[in-house]
Formats: structure tokens, C-alpha cells, sequence
């Protein structure tokens, strides 16, 4: 799939090697997918996002899309959400938790961080299959993202919400 013209990016960190083959194939089913990365916790992430460690702007683009679950080691779903969220340079980049806690406690802290939606791990494949066209079809059809070269921070915003 591409989004006007460009390859989808999406970052999927995920520290289950079975969520992340269930996760892949998935997506390729789906044909939601040309460029996926995936990183195993959140300091993978923020290193990626960051370009830092072994990540540079060639092997490591901006995604379209992150994809995050909760229960990481290192550093887990929430702390990374809250980081992200709090830098200028990646807080526009949409995060949907993807994760197998049905904690009621982490749907509301996840959307309280920022998180643009949450989605529980379906226990089947067919229905990761279908999560994952309609998480497709919904922010690469239906959405519309801010375009913005890595590096470059967003434009100002005044209090008012204008630029």
C-alpha cells in the first residue's frame, strides 16, 4: 500500500517474535504494508525515531505510523508513549497501542499519553487479518496525516490554534 504516492513506514515495537510474525503476515494479507521495522522495546523506539545507536535517516525513516505494545522490558509501552508525546520532533507521529492487556486502567492512561487509538491483540489470525485491513484502510485511506521531512520540527501553533 502506499499513501499518495509514498511508501507506508510503519514502527511496530513489539518484544514477542510470535506477535511480530502473527503481526507481519498479517499486514502482507492485508497488502497494508511495503515498510515495516520492527524494534523489540521502547528504547529500540526512541533510538529509532531519534536516529541514534545503529539507527540512521537511511535505515530508519519516519514512520507514518506506530504501532506500540504495553508490556516491554526495558522500557515499557506507557513510559515511551509519554516521551514521545512530549517531543516536538515526534509527537505528530500517530501511536495505536497494540497490546493483549484488556486493564481498563491502560486504555485511559494510553489515550491520557496520547495514544490515537488502542486495540487489543484479536487471538486469532483471521482476526488480525481483519484489524489490520481496517487499521490500514482507516490511516492510509481515510486519514489525513502532516507530511514533514525527519529533523524539521512541526510548525508553530499560538494558543489560538493557528499558525
Amino acid at each position: 500500500m502506499t499513501r499518495k504516492g509514498e511508501a507506508v513506514v510503519i514502527v511496530m515495537a513489539e518484544d514477542d517474535p510470535d506477535d511480530v510474525v502473527l503481526t507481519r503476515e498479517a499486514m502482507e494479507q492485508s497488502r497494508i504494508v511495503n515498510d515495516l521495522h520492527i524494534v523489540a522495546d521502547g528504547v529500540e523506539l526512541l533510538a529509532y525515531l531519534r536516529h541514534e545507536d545503529t539507527f540512521g535517516p537511511e535505515s530508519a525513516p519516519r514512520p507514518h505510523l506506530i504501532l506500540l505494545d504495553l508490556n516491554m522490558p526495558r522500557k515499557d509501552g506507557r513510559e515511551t508513549l509519554m516521551e514521545i508525546k512530549k517531543d516536538p520532533l515526534l509527537r505528530t507521529i500517530p501511536v495505536v497501542v497494540l497490546t493483549t492487556s484488556s486493564a481498563e486502567e491502560d486504555v485511559w492512561r494510553s489515550y491520557d499519553l496520547g495514544a490515537a487509538s488502542y486495540i487489543r491483540k484479536p487471538m486469532t489470525f483471521s482476526g488480525m487479518v481483519e484489524t489490520m485491513a481496517t487499521l490500514g484502510k482507516y490511516w492510509f485511506e481515510i486519514v489525513e496525516l502532516p507530511r514533514m521531512p525527519h529533523g524539521r520540527p512541526p510548525p508553530s501553533v499560538d494558543a489560538s490554534g493557528t499558525a
